[in-house]
């Protein structure tokens, strides 16, 4: 029975530790921020990020609908976003990064938009920097954003 007890502890002292690794890692800033080609990037094949781009917007794991643009919206975006407790890291009027920091661990994930003047819409994408599920915490929080938006 002790040794039992030694093992489950042993067990749950390295998962807690893993967690741990997995939140110092997280506030590494990921090279993968920004543009390319003029869009957002794709979501990797984790099921931890969304993204409203034409590579990801057909994929039921990935895909979330962009925002339609109306006076006003960039700003009400940005209002929301810290609202909710975002930290907007920057922003030039037609790309802006934010980060969100999770209460438990500390982890990080990034959500980042894309001003589309031409077809009238702002792109969103919403990821973890780390790990695999996010338990649908990045899908929630673009539906949040975007929810708000509409009631402002």
């Amino acid at each position: 029975m002790k040794w039992l007890l030694i093992a489950v502890g042993g067990v749950l002292a390295l998962g807690l530790a893993a967690y741990i690794a997995m939140a110092i890692q997280s506030h590494k800033r990921p090279a993968t921020l920004g543009l390319h080609h003029g869009q957002l990037r794709p979501c990797p094949a984790s099921p931890n990020c969304v993204c409203s781009e034409a590579a990801d917007r057909t994929d039921p794991e990935h895909g979330v609908a962009p925002i339609p643009l109306h006076a006003g919206a960039w700003a009400r975006l940005k209002q929301n976003i810290t609202a909710q407790g975002g930290v907007i890291d920057q922003d030039d009027d037609h790309y802006l990064h934010a980060t969100f920091t999770s209460s438990l661990f500390r982890f990080v994930d990034d959500l980042e938009l894309r001003l589309d003047r031409d077809a009238g819409v702002i792109h969103i994408r919403s990821a973890s920097r780390v790990g695999r599920s996010d338990f649908g915490v990045n899908r929630q929080r673009v539906n949040h954003i975007t929810a708000t938006l509409d009631r402002m």
